[in-house]
């Protein structure tokens, strides 16, 4: 699939979903098209070896959350250590989540969502987060963010607030596109939180 392809796959996921797109220029990608991998293009890597060479690298920690959806109690939220910064011009961000992931569902409804980028004193609040199902955000401090009104995170170092803009295919990963409306620091002085080789820093 090119990447005009890809790029309408993600618009057509985000409809599909019932999500609202970012308002701009930016077209929604369409519904990314899953297909198996043949064994011919599986590299000849063990799983537990990419693993343990990969966690050599060290990458901060994020929750990622997103408000209640029509019918839903409760905000969505799940930790992610895999963002960056995107783009400048237009301002995109990018987090990476799997497929399985019970989380992502939500955060596709919503259409939006905010990364909140932890400090080194919030490693017990990111264990709540990295686990599936519960009530994630009891005693947990958070108010609306402005743009999207997504939980923007006590104590956090930073946090950005996003629409969904696309969403293409990576494996067993989805890459979600965000499109910044706002963002601002918190507690940014503060030690960032790490992980590397399996463990918190």
């Amino acid at each position: 699939m090119g990447h005009a392809g890809m790029a309408a796959t993600a618009v057509r996921y985000l409809r599909s979903v019932g999500a609202p797109t970012a308002a701009g220029p930016a077209e929604a990608l369409p519904r990314p098209h899953l297909r198996a991998v043949g064994d011919d293009e599986r590299a000849p890597v063990d799983p537990g070896e990419f693993r343990r060479v990969l966690g050599g690298f060290a990458s901060g920690v994020t929750v990622i959350t997103a408000p209640a959806a029509d019918g839903e109690a409760s905000p969505a939220g799940f930790a992610c250590q895999s963002f960056s910064s995107l783009s400048l011009d237009p301002p995109l961000v990018v987090f990476m989540v799997g497929r399985t992931s019970t989380t992502w569902p939500r955060i596709a409804r919503a259409g939006v969502f905010c990364v909140n980028v932890l400090t080194a004193r919030q490693a017990e609040l990111c264990r709540g987060f990295a686990v599936s199902g519960g009530e994630k955000f009891a005693g947990v401090d958070h108010e609306p963010a402005p743009f999207s009104g997504s939980p923007r995170l006590a104590g956090a170092a930073a946090w950005i607030d996003c629409a969904i803009h696309a969403v293409h295919t990576g494996g067993d990963h989805l890459i979600v596109v965000g499109r910044v409306g706002a963002l601002g620091t918190g507690d940014h002085e503060a030690a960032p939180l790490l992980f590397h080789k399996g463990r918190f820093l």
